[in-house]
């Protein structure tokens, strides 16, 4: 009997070890924040159970919002979070490509170089990455007037307004002769361009989403600052299939130089701004809030050729809810079509919607170097509650 009893009191112990460590995972792999339809009930797709209880005693709640307990098997408390009512928004998903066009708010600073064995930016503390909006008081927005002004100082020392990392700043920068004029030791970029894939349309506000990721200088790798932004019509005339170590990328061009839309964001979320007109797509879709998400079957709409998207099958193989993952999910192409054109994700296919039961739930984001049939994806509800933000 008392060896009965020894192993009663040793299997409730390891079982209390095993809640209190699930307790963890669930703390930390779990959001603080959620959205809900409606009266919807706030759940949860977990491999165990995991439900919530309002918090009735709570005082300080905003309007819409509700503060909740996540438990675990019904019983045991996990964490407190909030779920904020919303009615369910209806977007019309896209899967387009669409041309790109960026102006920088000033000027990045891309490279340094030396100019008779110096470097006056470096020496004066600019970095590569920095983002130059003025120089003597007058503002700078392109290549050509920072040479300008530059050029005009005739060596005398110059006052540069820059920011770093959000931060402003300002600097005393002395240009040098060489090769008939006056030079700082820096290269800088103005503009971009580039394909990328729409996302959504929000017919109610005319806002549209694309990419799911900012969109990177091509040499610091840093999101660019824009000042504005145009989007335009384009033809995807192939791609470059993506191999192991290798991927591939869209190949396209602009239809014209005329533009079907303004950019305003370019921000971790993707590209956002607004559309002259309604994408020819599909009727709209419900949001899919996070917490909906499932492994398991998905599709996405991508364009590999023309202009018109069509729907690959792909699995939903991971799903990271915690507020610091670095991506949200994993999705895996498995249709033999989008496998044999493309050899899976390629580069340009950014901003694919993600479509589940019925819902646009994400966007494809990137793509695995070493195995292009995955790729990483965000969710579409952080990509929607950017919309707001839209002038």
């Amino acid at each position: 009997m008392r060896r009965f009893f020894h192993k009663v009191a040793f299997a409730a112990g390891a079982a209390a070890v095993s809640v209190i460590a699930l307790i963890g995972f669930y703390g930390r792999q779990l959001p603080a924040s959620f959205l809900t339809a409606g009266d919807d009930e706030l759940a949860l797709q977990s491999f165990f159970t995991v439900t919530s209880r309002p918090v009735s005693d709570s005082t300080e709640v905003k309007e819409n919002m509700d503060n909740h307990t996540l438990m675990l098997f019904d019983t045991f408390p996990i964490k407190n979070v909030t779920a904020a009512a919303v009615s369910r928004p209806s977007l019309v998903p896209c899967g387009q490509p669409f041309g790109i066009r960026l102006m920088t708010d000033g000027v990045m600073v891309i490279g340094l170089e030396e100019v008779n064995s110096s470097c006056p930016a470096s020496d004066c503390g600019i970095r590569v990455g920095d983002v130059i909006t003025g120089i003597n008081g007058q503002t700078v927005t392109t290549n050509k007037r920072v040479s300008e002004i530059i050029g005009s100082t005739k060596g005398e020392p110059c006052s540069v307004s820059y920011s770093r990392d959000g931060t402003a700043r300002i600097a005393t920068l002395t240009p040098v002769y060489s090769g008939g004029t006056y030079k700082a030791g820096m290269w800088v970029r103005d503009s971009s361009a580039g394909i990328g894939t729409l996302t959504f349309y929000d017919p109610a506000s005319g806002v549209f989403g694309g990419l799911g990721h900012p969109i990177c200088d091509a040499d610091t790798k840093l999101p660019l600052p824009i000042s504005h932004g145009t989007v335009g019509n384009v033809r995807i005339n192939g791609c470059s299939r993506s191999e192991h170590g290798q991927p591939g990328q869209l190949l396209g061009e602009f239809l014209s130089s005329d533009t079907t839309g303004s950019i305003t964001l370019n921000i971790n979320e993707g590209v956002f701004g607004r559309l002259d007109s309604p994408p020819a797509s599909a009727e709209p879709l419900p949001l899919g809030f996070k917490q909906e998400i499932t492994a398991g079957e998905a599709c996405i709409l991508s364009t590999v050729s023309g202009t018109e998207p069509r729907s690959y099958t792909v699995e939903i193989e991971n799903i990271d809810l915690s507020d610091s993952a670095s991506h949200d999910m994993v999705v895996h192409v498995t249709d033999p079509e989008l496998l044999r054109e493309a050899g899976g994700i390629v580069q340009g296919m950014s901003g694919s919607p993600i479509i589940q039961n019925g819902r646009i739930v994400g966007a494809v984001t990137h793509v695995f170097v070493d195995d292009p049939t995955r790729g990483y994806a965000i969710f579409a509800e952080d990509m929607f509650r950017q919309t707001s933000l839209v002038e």
